[in-house]
């Protein structure tokens, strides 16, 4: 059987998602960022469309099962992260809370996130130890301490494409008038943009962003201080980013506390088999190759389909398992060829004509 050199797929694109993302502050239009806390959401995001996803420390923090104090370590939320930048291609920001100390540990966990290919950081301007966003009892940093920890991260990076967000929140603490003006402070010491947090109406919203010309970035977590915005309208205020920090994990924690509830009380998980495909099963050979085109593009096409016809005694070579799609289209789908389904990835596809 030959080999097709040409048609070997390959799920990451290989493409520079620093790049990516500071392009992404030259275009029109608003980015909508979910936030993932391991590589398996972070590639559902990427499956869905998402152009970037947001790496919250209190989605990871929660994955560890501990408070938004900021007890998680440089090292630990490094782990979690190059896991996801190994699994996408799509920019990754990360919120480093504090930067994990003064500014000789923003400049370290500047260089250490980097190294691992996240394409922005996210520091605030709290207290050590800080609080979630949302929360009564936060402390702030003078200004100027803050301003000196934005020099240092925006010195620190080796390559000038990569993001360097500032977030304020002294609308919780002192007042809207203050996080305007500590937005201007943090703009003129480097940070490429501006995240204030915990705004308290869409009124807020929009005279924030009237007021601090510079790329912003919207909040929507749930059960905060923050109305939750549609993207459209957020966009016409003037905003570019707008994050969904934790939506996914509290999701999912509802959808594993349902599952396993009714496995307890029913003794077995038929019940739950409609709800565990991410998306609709092939019933033929035709199903599954309009599915696999329309998730590795053009080039898996050219491969299964040379000069417009279905390659001869095709075979997908999928994680170490074959299916073979000898047969016509129409063909059904044995259950053992489901095989698919629970794979991320397709290596390589050969063929015999």
């Amino acid at each position: 059987m030959e080999r097709i050199s040409s048609a070997v797929i390959l799920k990451r694109r290989r493409m520079d998602p620093v790049k990516l993302f500071r392009e992404e502050l030259k275009k029109p239009g608003i980015v909508m960022v979910p936030g993932v806390y391991n590589a398996l959401t972070a590639m559902l995001a990427e499956r869905m469309g998402f152009r970037a996803v947001y790496v919250s420390g209190a989605a990871v923090t929660a994955s560890l099962g501990l408070p938004d104090l900021g007890v998680i370590t440089l090292d630990e939320m490094v782990k979690v992260v190059s896991y996801i930048c190994d699994s996408i291609d799509i920019p990754v920001i990360v919120d480093i809370d504090t930067g994990y100390g003064e500014i000789f540990n923003v400049v370290r966990a500047v260089r250490e996130f980097e190294k691992i290919g996240v394409a922005a950081v996210q520091i605030e301007d709290q207290v050590l130890p800080k609080k979630c966003g949302h929360l009564s009892g936060k402390h702030l940093i003078p200004p100027y301490e803050m301003a000196g920890k934005i020099r240092a991260a925006a010195e620190a990076r080796s390559n000038p494409d990569f993001v360097i967000i500032a977030r304020t929140d002294a609308r919780g603490v002192t007042s809207l008038e203050d996080a305007v003006k500590r937005a201007e402070i943090y703009l003129e010491a480097g940070a490429d943009v501006i995240f204030p947090e915990a705004l308290e109406s869409e009124e807020e919203f929009a005279e924030f962003a009237s007021r601090v010309k510079a790329p912003l970035l919207a909040n929507m977590t749930e059960f905060g201080r923050s109305p939750l915005i549609e993207a459209g309208k957020l966009e016409s205020m003037g905003y570019k980013f707008v994050i969904y920090p934790v939506t996914l994990l509290r999701v999912a924690m509802y959808s594993m506390r349902k599952a396993l509830s009714l496995l307890r009380e029913k003794g077995a998980q038929k019940e739950l088999i409609s709800e565990m495909y991410l998306e609709k099963p092939p019933e033929t050979v035709k199903d599954l190759l309009d599915m696999l085109t329309s998730r590795f593009g053009e080039k898996f096409r050219e491969a299964v389909y040379p000069e417009g016809r279905l390659r001869d005694n095709l075979v997908l070579m999928v994680n170490g398992h074959s299916i073979k799609l000898l047969k016509g289209l129409d063909t059904p789908l044995k259950e053992e060829d489901e095989v698919y389904i629970d794979v991320i990835d397709i290596l390589e596809v050969v063929g015999g004509g």
